[in-house]
């Protein structure tokens, strides 16, 4: 697949996205990180989310079951800065969930013009994103979108 053809889809990752990647290989969202390294999207990716997800994957509780050190955690995020679209937060949208670290996705989603927020947490973000015109897919849906891209 061509950069060009898969740049035209731009998704910002919620961190319990990179939570499943990291804690199962065999998933969709352990493919859509590879995909993202591979740049077959354009990963959106802003400094508040960037420390979330540094914060929440280095957690003890989810080191002891994805098996993890820091550095091997540093460099996954480091990697996937590389090749993200950082986006500048222009517009704070707070408070518009029940969870503020939810607000970050959201604000990176809707300041980056995400054509999709992926995430598990689909209710959570279900009134804001129909408020602020963002699609919402769990990983598997995003997934199957990027494959029928590709097809194309």
């Amino acid at each position: 697949m061509s950069y060009a053809i898969s740049s035209l889809l731009r998704l910002a990752l919620d961190t319990d996205v990179l939570v499943a990647a990291m804690r199962s290989r065999g998933g969709a969202s352990w493919q859509l990180v590879n995909r993202a390294l591979a740049r077959e999207f354009t990963l959106l990716l802003s400094v508040p989310l960037v420390l979330e997800y540094e914060a929440v994957l280095t957690r003890e509780e989810h080191r002891k079951v994805h098996g993890l050190g820091v550095p091997e955690l540093d460099e996954v995020i480091n990697s996937l800065v590389r090749v993200a679209e950082a986006v500048q937060i222009r517009f704070l949208w707070r408070p518009l969930l029940s969870d503020p670290n939810e607000d970050m996705v959201l604000e990176t989603a809707f300041n980056g013009r995400a054509d999709l927020l992926v995430t598990f947490n689909q209710k959570d973000f279900a009134a804001a994103a129909e408020r602020l015109a963002l699609k919402i897919l769990r990983p598997s849906e995003a997934l199957y979108r990027l494959r029928a891209l590709a097809k194309e």
